[in-house]
């Protein structure tokens, strides 16, 4: 089933998610978590709209706890260009901890950022205010 989890959009990762437990998503992604966070990271910079996040310059971290370990990407934001790198090469501004099925639940938007947090499902630190401002720099 791993080799089947493909993202190519938000609304085609929504639809593989409905339905499923933590524990099915684990097991779908499987082997491929890398190639699959890889994906839709890719997606989140294509979705990026420079004019949305003017004069903005951040470093925004993503924890990822997935079964095999937290994977940690940042994404990089500067003079209207975003850049996502593996790993935690700088400094960031605010860093989100989600677990794989809800880090792809809240990309594919059916869970949302304030209940996450508010829930426990979405650990921040940093600059929280910030957190929140920065959705509005990606396409729906």
């Amino acid at each position: 089933m791993a080799e089947d989890f493909a993202v190519s959009d938000r609304e085609s990762l929504a639809k593989l998610l409905e339905g499923l437990s933590d524990d099915d998503i684990n097991a779908a992604v499987g082997p491929t978590v890398d190639q699959v966070l890889d994906q839709v990271f890719d997606g989140m910079r294509q979705a990026f709209v420079p004019e949305r996040a003017a004069g903005q310059a951040a470093v925004v971290q993503w924890d990822i706890s997935a079964p095999d370990g937290t994977k940690t990407y940042q994404f990089k934001v500067a003079d209207g260009a975003c850049e996502v790198v593996k790993g935690a090469a700088e400094s960031a501004r605010v860093t989100l901890g989600l677990s794989l099925p809800d880090f792809l639940r809240f990309v594919a938007g059916q869970l949302d950022g304030m209940q996450a947090f508010m829930g426990g499902k979405l650990r921040l630190s940093g600059d929280m205010m910030f957190a929140q401002s920065m959705q509005s720099w990606f396409a729906a």
